[in-house]
């Protein structure tokens, strides 16, 4: 690591109001080691991804995401297809790749654990969706990719709750949606791990690619996991509210039990469609995307994401 652009969220997590002297320290840790870091905070989406590029223009060998998954979403859209490493700063509420990938919690942590990480390369979820103005859009992402219910949270979710009481306001939320939500159908296409074309009817579908979500979540979905060129998906055929809510207990308590109703398979793509006038909201890495239709697939050998060693 020799040139590095660092890319920060004024506004993400629960410390935002320290965030440039958080950012400061991991600047420090870098240029202690002899590594050239310039600073910028993030922008919009578009705006980020035309920062990045310009980072990448200018020769630098990694890019640093100082924030939460969503900062870390904003960035990697331009550095998918790319040999410039991502770097994670977690520094927002929930932080789930970087729990996967064991990163320090905390910011110089973090930042020492990044000069000596390896670099790992992996594949990226793509999707394809109807965003809010009735145009397609393209998105990569390294977390998960909800349809449903738990998009439909992100849809009501106030970012200014979220700032305020980070992880509290989505637990909140989402007591509230699981007790009052009438959760459109929608289907899904794949082919299975067999090779098998299915059609399964929906309430949530959620595409996962870590291990380890960290908080409450812990083990989403068992099997899924960033060394695989694959999705781990989470069908829920069910609308039971009690059955969501043992779905969930279960990777908060670390228990293998079956729940029926809610099903878990591998696979590379899906198609996801509507079956009724309701929109269905679809998310990544918990950013609102847009509505069904969506197509969901896979990019291998697509990013390098610097890891404490293994």
């Amino acid at each position: 690591m020799r040139k590095v652009a660092v890319f920060y969220n004024p506004l993400s997590g629960s410390r935002h109001g320290r965030r440039l002297e958080d950012v400061k320290a991991v600047v420090d840790v870098l240029r202690e080691a002899g590594v050239a870091a310039t600073v910028t905070p993030t922008v919009a989406l578009q705006g980020t991804a035309e920062l990045v590029k310009e980072a990448i223009e200018q020769d630098c060998d990694t890019v640093f995401a100082c924030g939460g998954d969503g900062t870390v979403h904003d960035v990697l859209q331009s550095l998918v297809g790319s040999d410039v490493a991502l770097g994670i700063i977690p520094l927002g509420t929930a932080n789930a790749l970087a729990h996967d990938l064991r990163i320090p919690l905390t910011p110089t942590a973090a930042a020492r654990a990044a000069l000596t990480a390896e670099r790992r390369r992996i594949a990226v979820g793509r999707a394809s969706y109807q965003d809010f103005s009735g145009v397609r859009g393209s998105r990569y992402f390294t977390v998960t990719l909800g349809i449903g219910a738990d998009a439909h949270l992100f849809y009501e979710l106030e970012s200014s709750l979220k700032i305020s009481f980070g992880m509290m306001a989505y637990y909140f939320k989402a007591t509230w949606l699981w007790l009052t939500l009438d959760l459109p159908a929608f289907a899904a296409e794949f082919s299975d791990e067999r090779g098998q074309e299915v059609q399964y009817e929906l309430s949530e579908l959620l595409a996962v690619r870590i291990r380890n979500f960290g908080g409450v979540l812990r083990e989403l979905a068992p099997g899924a996991g960033l060394d695989r060129n694959d999705l781990r998906v989470v069908l829920f055929r069910t609308r039971s509210r009690i059955k969501y809510l043992r779905y969930v207990l279960r990777g908060l308590v670390g228990a293998r039990w079956q729940v029926g109703g809610i099903e878990l398979r591998h696979c590379s793509q899906v198609k996801c469609m509507a079956l009724g006038d309701s929109p269905v909201y679809v998310e990544a890495d918990g950013e609102l995307l847009g509505t069904l239709p969506a197509e969901i697939d896979m990019v291998p050998d697509a990013l390098t994401v610097l890891a404490p060693r293994r």
